[in-house]
């Protein structure tokens, strides 16, 4: 996990992989905000989509996507922190 400094605010992002319910498996990264875990983002926010970024999949590269987080079958932190 990586901690993205900006001017007001620390935030961190985490490097994953999800599959979602038609079968795409995206690897790219996510922002954790101020939470410092990828189940935080499922669990306590009330936000319907989460947002990808630097994504690699089968058809794009380096493409920022909005994901429903209903169309998520899966999402698999990496064990190595996103740089």
């Amino acid at each position: 996990m990586k901690k993205v400094t900006g001017k007001k605010k620390i935030t961190a992002e985490s490097l994953v992989t999800v599959r979602t319910v038609e079968g795409s498996v995206l690897r790219g990264k996510l922002n954790l905000g101020e939470g410092n875990r990828v189940s935080d983002i499922f669990t306590h926010s009330e936000n319907p989509f989460i947002v990808l970024y630097d994504v690699v999949s089968q058809s794009a590269e380096s493409k920022v996507l909005v994901v429903n987080k209903n169309h998520i079958v899966w999402v698999e932190p990496e064990e190595k922190s996103a740089s």
